[in-house]
């Protein structure tokens, strides 16, 4: 079956009228991003944070065995219908999907606001340090390695302003995050239900960081409208007051900021050291995104510096 940026690989099994899905994971229990804190050691993540989640209420796969030992699991086939392969087919459906997916998500933090001793989840987070190594990874493989160089002066302040982003987006609370909960890591049952996949990599951040991971994915386009409805949705689900659903606004398009330039870079990477370039086609569309961003924080001090420097040396 066909895989994503990752080393898994999937495949179909048919046994009768039967079919299930077997995932090989070469690396086994190594994180597939880059995390800041220790890997458990009793478990592989996935499987850790598949039982987490089913625990409390989310939909994922069926686990039907595992040989971790040789790099195997056996799951739930949940057929090929991506959020993102039903959007293409069925667009008229969006509205419904999302809010089914907004309000999942919502009340998935809620339920897991509470974790185990020891989970692997609560063991690595969202701290300033892996939030600006993500985007000197932008720095680093969406300039650099397009032959963009920051002069001295312009590296100055590419390094000063995220450090301070990084710290900013730090400190918010945290709460479970999927880590890349968007279109492609949803999948749709019969029912309109939303099953989740990818979920290994989850951590402690900023309860908005799925969010933009899924009103901002690099894969999608919605007008600010549809995403202030979301985000509306997500408010009434958490039960937010006026004032803190107003700051959600902000809080959205800074996080964008951050993950969208990651992104970007990301993709460049998983050409150039993946050797798969169907992301390639995103890069530009993805730091679109972080720039519309940017202009609603146009009061921002610290987003206004890294776009102005950004500005001067992003192809146009």
């Amino acid at each position: 079956m066909p895989g994503g940026a990752s080393t898994r690989r999937y495949f179909r099994v048919r046994a009768g009228n039967h079919t299930a899905l077997a995932m090989f994971v070469p690396d086994g229990p190594k994180a597939e991003e880059v995390i800041k804190g220790e890997p458990s050691s009793r478990r592989w993540p996935f499987l850790e944070v598949r039982e987490l989640l089913a625990a409390r209420g989310v939909d994922v796969p069926a686990l039907y065995g595992e040989a971790t030992g040789q790099g195997w699991l056996l799951l739930e086939d949940l057929g090929d219908d991506t959020l993102a392969s039903v959007l293409l087919a069925h667009p008229d459906r969006r509205e419904e999907l999302y809010v089914r997916a907004v309000t999942d998500l919502g009340r998935a933090q809620v339920a897991l606001s509470d974790l185990p001793p020891g989970s692997v989840v609560s063991s690595r987070a969202f701290d300033d340090d892996l939030l600006s190594w993500e985007m000197h990874h932008f720095r680093e493989w969406g300039l650099e390695a397009r032959g963009i160089v920051l002069s001295p002066e312009e590296r100055s302040v590419f390094d000063r302003v995220t450090a301070r982003l990084a710290r900013r987006i730090a400190a918010f609370p945290r709460v479970f995050v999927h880590r890349d909960y968007q279109s492609r890591n949803l999948m749709v049952r019969a029912t309109g239900s939303l099953c989740w996949i990818d979920f290994q990599d989850a951590l402690l951040g900023p309860r908005i960081y799925d969010l933009v991971a899924l009103l901002n994915d690099s894969y999608q386009k919605f007008d600010r409208s549809f995403v202030e409805a979301r985000l509306d949705d997500y408010a009434r689900t958490v039960s937010l007051g006026p004032a803190e659903r107003e700051a959600l606004g902000r809080e959205f398009d800074l996080v964008t900021v951050q993950r969208k330039l990651k992104d970007a870079g990301r993709f460049v990477f998983i050409d150039r050291v993946k050797g798969n370039d169907s992301f390639l086609k995103f890069v530009e569309p993805t730091i679109a995104k972080a720039a519309a961003s940017a202009a609603r924080l146009a009061d921002d001090e610290d987003v206004a510096a890294l776009f102005q420097t950004l500005a001067r040396v992003l192809p146009r």
